[in-house]
């Protein structure tokens, strides 16, 4: 009488390495959508925190923007100013600290140049209108 052999022949463990590697296949591009989507929401709330944040400053200082007193544009949104938009102590800070671009990991502001999507920095502020966007890609400076 002969004894059995136990263990899986090399069709079966095969075939099983074939079947991961489709369901691979098909799960690692929808990480890939979720982690770009999370990026794209993140942009999003940063951009509105932003945008509500340079609305809250010209309130308080008549209508102007944020960089046209002596304060620089970063100054004005983290620091302490004053009604003519110099550093003081009377109003803010706005933010805590600029926040990231979640697509080039920058958190600089260039002031007007270049149009949006040159990706050169994190953020583009336009000191004449006022609009606050994404500086990475074209796409992301029209959220």
């Amino acid at each position: 009488m002969m004894k059995a052999k136990k263990g899986f022949t090399l069709v079966e463990i095969l075939i099983v390495v074939v079947i991961l590697g489709i369901l691979a296949a098909i799960v690692i591009p929808q990480f890939t959508e979720a982690s770009t989507e999370a990026k794209t929401s993140s942009l999003c709330s940063d951009l509105q925190t932003v945008r509500s944040q340079i609305e809250l400053y010209k309130i308080q200082h008549n209508d102007a923007l944020p960089g046209s007193g002596t304060a620089s544009f970063v100054q004005s949104m983290t620091g302490k100013t004053d009604i003519a938009g110099a550093v003081g102590t009377d109003y803010g800070p706005y933010l805590q600290q600029m926040p990231k671009n979640p697509f080039n990991n920058l958190n600089t502001v260039r002031i007007d140049g270049a149009a949006a999507g040159a990706n050169s920095e994190g953020w583009r502020f336009d000191s004449t209108s006022g609009a606050f966007v994404a500086d990475d890609s074209a796409a992301h400076a029209a959220l």
